[in-house]
């Protein structure tokens, strides 16, 4: 993984000391408020319902095992214990006092890490498929691209107060699994006559008007990619709305524009910009290569992974759900699920953090990733060590087998935590995934991925859900609307809206009904609740969720 360089170590020094001073000045009352919220956002530090909250970056999701018990240290040190992995491949500290936030940030930069860009009207923190450098089916590691993006984006003096908030995410794989069609700009990987290039998606994006991206170019050159990058920003920085916050995306762009005149002014501004780079970023790009070799696998017997295989029903269950195939036939992929029945989705404590990262330098290569789906991934494990990493996760309640079923929801931190949320996501989340823990029925329903979003900014991307759930406040009293067939992957769709909204106490049963609909059905048990929706439409569903005398109501 990438290390700081010296310029890297000064420059965090240098913005961590001047933040200092803000919070310095901030505390001593010299600085109202409304003065310090613009430096403050610059850092990743937000004002939410109880406290300050922390975000603090993963560039692309990677970590190792020093940054993952650096951040188990600020949990216990600075916080109550625990962090909050986001979709953003952030975390969270929900619960910092102000006046150590500063020494947070300092014990931060120890490893190479930062807040920078985690808010604000600027590039934010580029994503990635979290199973980077690992997966089978991938073309290239996306994460190198994803560094020279972080740099380049990283205090760029014309993209610092745009219009809004700018999201970019990259995947190095033919099956999308960093959401890129739901992003301002979205980049895949892709080769085309022995040369490697990107495509290019712009305008996507969820909140109060979601919008799948469009492809302004299939095809662009590797070392086109920073100026036609810079090219979009650029262009939507000159034209993108101001004058509504809600309007102030570069999807309202590209909508009120049409993708053909974006890429036009796009194409006209990328002369410009092109000449600027020279090819230095592709040298740049080379030089970030090296800090992303594959580790030096290693080789081991696999019988005692294949005996226990057939010893342990648990232990199989575990593997046949968190466990992907890896691009070296005697390794795999583990996906560590943050989703115990009835936890908070993507909270970790400081000791479960401190196990993984134990896990990831003893078994692991020392690598780890953050998913956008609130999970923890060890990339690259040999399977001769599966049954040990199963037994500690165990020991900890990690060894949750429910990666992609119903309980694996995603869910953002709603009215517990956040300001801007008009309802509850937690307890929703927990109570679905309790309730059909107990029924037992996970891995009968299969493949269904339930998103919730406390309110219409879609934190919980509930709009590309299967099963999505958005929290609304109507007349003081929460209600959850449902939408179906969402898809955040290469067939990127948002969902549809099925009707009128449901009270907190009804979420569960109507959730049940979707699910009792789709397993009356399903053609096989190997159809999945998503193929089934496609084949079927909305009809069964909705006759399912309201009596007669409800849409007669409505």
């Amino acid at each position: 993984m990438y290390s700081y360089s010296e310029f890297d170590t000064a420059f965090l020094a240098e913005r961590n000391a001047q933040f200092r001073a803000q919070v310095e000045r901030r505390i001593s009352g010299a600085l109202t408020e409304d003065e310090f919220k613009p430096l403050r956002l610059m850092n990743g530090l937000y004002l939410q319902r109880h406290a300050y909250m922390l975000r603090v970056a993963i560039p692309y999701g990677t970590l190792n095992a020093a940054k993952m018990r650096k951040l188990a240290e600020i949990a216990e040190r600075w916080d109550k214990g625990y962090g909050h992995f986001t979709t953003r491949q952030n975390i969270q500290y929900n619960w910092p006092e102000l006046k150590d936030v500063p020494d947070m940030l300092d014990a931060l930069a120890e490893v190479g890490m930062h807040a920078i860009q985690t808010s604000g009207n600027t590039i934010r923190n580029v994503t990635a498929d979290h199973f980077a450098g690992a997966a089978a089916d991938e073309i290239a590691d996306p994460r190198p691209v994803a560094e020279l993006m972080r740099q380049w984006s990283t205090d760029h003096p014309e993209f610092q107060f745009m219009p809004r908030k700018f999201k970019i995410a990259i995947t190095g794989s033919p099956n999308d699994r960093a959401v890129t069609r739901a992003h301002d700009i979205g980049i895949r990987m892709v080769e085309r006559d022995g040369a490697r290039g990107y495509e290019i998606i712009v305008g996507g994006g969820l909140g109060r008007t979601p919008m799948i991206g469009k492809v302004i170019t299939d095809f662009l050159p590797e070392a086109d990619l920073l100026p036609y990058l810079e090219a979009i920003v650029s262009v939507w920085n000159q034209i993108g709305r101001r004058d509504n916050k809600y309007k102030a995306r570069i999807k309202i762009t590209v909508h009120e524009h049409g993708i053909d005149e974006i890429r036009r002014l796009v194409e006209e501004r990328f002369v410009e910009t092109r000449k600027t780079f020279s090819g230095v970023d592709v040298q740049m790009l080379r030089e970030i290569e090296g800090h992303f070799a594959p580790p030096a696998f290693v080789q081991a017997d696999t019988a005692p992974y294949a005996r226990a295989l057939e010893t342990y029903p648990a232990f199989r269950a575990w593997t046949d759900t968190n466990v992907t195939p890896h691009r070296d036939a005697d390794h795999a992929i583990v996906t560590i699920s943050l989703k115990k029945h009835g936890d908070t989705p993507g909270d970790a404590s400081a000791a479960q953090m401190r196990l993984i990262a134990d896990l990831a330098e003893t078994y692991g290569y020392d690598e780890i990733r953050i998913s956008h789906e609130q999970n923890v991934i060890l990339p690259h494990v040999h399977k001769a060590s599966l049954p040990s990493i199963y037994s500690a996760l165990r020991a900890e309640g990690l060894a949750t087998a429910n990666i992609g079923l119903i309980s694996d929801i995603i869910a953002c931190p709603g009215m517990d935590y956040c300001a801007l949320a008009t309802a509850r996501s937690i307890p929703i989340a927990q109570e679905i995934a309790t309730a059909f823990d107990d029924l037992k029925r996970e891995h009968e329903i299969g493949a269904l991925k339930i998103k919730i979003s406390g309110c219409i900014n879609a934190c919980g991307h509930h709009h590309v859900g299967h099963i999505g759930i958005l929290g609304l406040d109507r007349a003081g009293v929460e209600n959850y609307q449902i939408t179906l067939g969402g898809d955040h992957t290469e067939q990127a769709k948002v969902g549809d809206r099925v009707g009128p909204g449901f009270s907190a106490d009804e979420v569960v049963p109507a959730i049940e009904r979707i699910v009792d609909t789709y397993l009356d059905l399903r053609t096989s048990p190997e159809e999945e609740f998503i193929d089934t929706y496609r084949r079927t439409g909305l009809a069964p569903f909705k006759a399912a969720l309201y009596p007669e005398t409800k849409v007669a109501a409505e």
